[in-house]
């Protein structure tokens, strides 16, 4: 069976010829059969790819940190046994995680990395406050034990819950703030953003979950749940692992196995969460567009691409507004 070498990669740093290399990369990435995406701007870059062997990845992680402006990276690994991307996309953005808020810069000041085996026992204390600074439809998947959950859609909505609800410095009895996300861009960002807050003990886990799942042993772990991740794989487990989750394809949200037991899940077509977010309309293109996928499977042909699929457009979106 074919395994996909899957790389989770970000770094905030000044990269004032961003512009430049838009082309440079892409074509390096398809000379490697590498897929995925890549953002790029004058703060950093971030992204996820996939390539078909460990060698080829090597070659590709290689070539970016050869990159001046950029250097080491930081990178999680994983695998999937399906291609998770259709093709290679290299994006010029004025963020590469969007937060909106013009003068906030990591590269000039940002929180205290905690590294995964240093987490439990700072989220432990009482007297740390814990932010998950992801979506609500990630954090519906799994999230730490005791953790806030601040309900947002997006990562641009983050700032404004903040002055509302975490306020100046010395507004929480919290001695400290803590925070995480999936691979470590988005908590890392908003520590810059309370930094300039003037908050001064914050934190934020090194590497993000994935790093924490591949790290921190199963039967020591304060991770409740599953972590989602913007692909096909749509979730992983302790140890990095297929998790148990699927993407409903109409809203593209993870939908456990008890929820594909509902009446409301319909493959391709609708699930509990999105079941009154659409039209009958709605639905019977949906059921239309699962109809030939199938057709198409059946054919041996490839099914539609899962960036022309609805869902996955959202999570794309989702991932340039993490």
């Amino acid at each position: 069976m074919t395994k996909f070498t899957v790389a989770a990669l970000y770094k905030f740093t000044p990269f004032p010829e961003f512009e430049s290399w838009q082309d440079k990369i892409r074509d390096h990435a398809n000379s490697l059969e590498v897929c995925g995406s890549l953002l790029i701007a004058a703060e950093g870059i971030n992204g996820t790819i996939a390539a078909p062997s460990d060698a080829a990845m090597q070659d590709m992680i290689d070539y970016l940190q050869a990159i001046p402006a950029i250097g080491e990276l930081e990178v999680k690994y994983s695998h999937a046994t399906e291609k998770p991307f259709k093709r290679m996309k290299v994006r010029l953005k004025e963020e590469i995680v969007r937060m909106g808020v013009p003068g906030i810069d990591p590269n000039r000041t940002v929180g205290t990395y905690v590294e995964p085996e240093d987490w439990n026992a700072l989220i432990a204390d009482p007297e740390t406050l814990v932010i998950d600074t992801r979506n609500g439809f990630e954090i519906d998947i799994g999230t730490f034990q005791g953790a806030v959950d601040p309900e947002t859609k997006t990562f641009r909505e983050f700032p404004k819950w903040a002055d509302q609800h975490i306020g100046p410095p010395g507004a929480r009895n919290a001695k400290r703030i803590a925070m995480f996300c999936t691979g470590g861009i988005r908590c890392e960002k908003a520590t810059a953003y309370l930094k300039e807050q003037g908050h001064d003990e914050v934190y934020h886990l090194k590497g993000g979950i994935l790093k924490y799942l591949e790290t921190v042993p199963e039967e020591q772990s304060l991770w409740k749940g599953e972590c989602f991740v913007f692909d096909e794989r749509v979730s992983l487990k302790h140890g990095l692992e297929l998790g148990e989750f699927v993407s409903c394809h109409a809203c593209g949200r993870g939908v456990s196995p008890e929820g594909r037991k509902s009446p409301n899940y319909v493959v391709g077509v609708s699930c509990d969460y999105c079941i009154d977010e659409y039209t009958e309309n709605d639905r019977e293109r949906f059921r239309q567009r699962q109809l030939q996928n199938e057709l198409a499977r059946q054919r041996g042909e490839a099914p539609m691409g899962p960036e022309a699929q609805p869902h996955m457009k959202r999570a794309r979106r989702d991932l340039e507004d993490v």
